[in-house]
């Protein structure tokens, strides 16, 4: 019988948040200076992300309780919640990063959330390289420990963390696993997800103090199962309606 129980997993997962708390608000409120800036200056905030980090991206898109101008920037040979494995293949591909970005047409103003743990495949990296060309500035969630510990799969030798403007480190383990038992090689037990999540939604929350701060009313969808809560939400559907894409 195992020396081990789900609580070794829930310890470690707190370690993790600590650790977040402990090192990563700086980086916080620089990304989250950014997306208020973005939205005064009516910019949109885009979020990608590749595989299991696409969930990721997804956490604040059409969201209650967050900001409104969120982009998705959606694919589904990309995302993992189809067609899995090729999806696998497919964000080691060169290339179609530029593609998504010609669709996406990002205006000056608008901030970009690229979500890579391994931040070591194509797409991501593309995704960034790309943004330096147009001129937007870029954060990233990635885990610093794996990433370093990993060789780039773009042909640039880049990674994600070496291409953005402000990275948020998830604190994560390499090979995304919480727990490594002496019955088993493999560890099990993944993180980036819990840890991306925390990061993101703290950027946005710092995003909306600063926008209250000065004294712009940031634009927070209701919930849509609170009575008259889609009614509140129109007026900003409305204004953003035929911007974002992934509407």
């Amino acid at each position: 019988m195992s020396d081990y129980t789900f609580k070794d997993y829930f310890n470690r997962i707190k370690e993790l948040l600590d650790e977040i708390e402990e090192t990563q608000p700086e980086g916080i409120e620089k990304a989250a200076e950014l997306v208020s800036q973005t939205v005064k200056q009516d910019g949109l905030i885009h979020t990608f992300g590749t595989g299991h980090s696409h969930m990721i991206a997804e956490e604040p898109f059409f969201r209650a309780g967050t900001l409104a101008p969120v982009n998705l920037i959606y694919d589904p040979s990309l995302a993992g919640s189809q067609q899995t494995v090729k999806s696998a293949y497919v964000e080691r591909l060169e290339g179609y990063a530029e593609i998504l970005l010609d669709y996406v047409k990002p205006a000056p103003e608008d901030v970009f959330i690229i979500v890579s743990n391994s931040g070591r495949n194509a797409a991501p990296i593309e995704m960034a390289m790309e943004l330096q060309d147009y001129e937007n500035k870029t954060i990233a969630i990635t885990s610093l420990t794996y990433s370093k510990h990993l060789s780039s799969r773009h042909s640039s030798g880049k990674k994600l963390y070496e291409l953005v403007d402000v990275v948020l480190d998830n604190r994560g383990d390499i090979g995304d696993v919480a727990l490594k038992i002496p019955a088993m090689d493999q560890g099990f037990g993944p993180t980036s997800t819990i840890t991306g999540v925390y990061l993101l939604n703290a950027i946005m929350v710092q995003a909306i103090l600063n926008l209250v701060e000065d004294e712009t009313k940031p634009p927070v969808f209701w919930s849509g199962n609170f009575d008259q809560g889609m009614e509140k939400n129109e007026e900003m559907i409305s204004e953003l309606w035929g911007r974002i894409r992934g509407w």
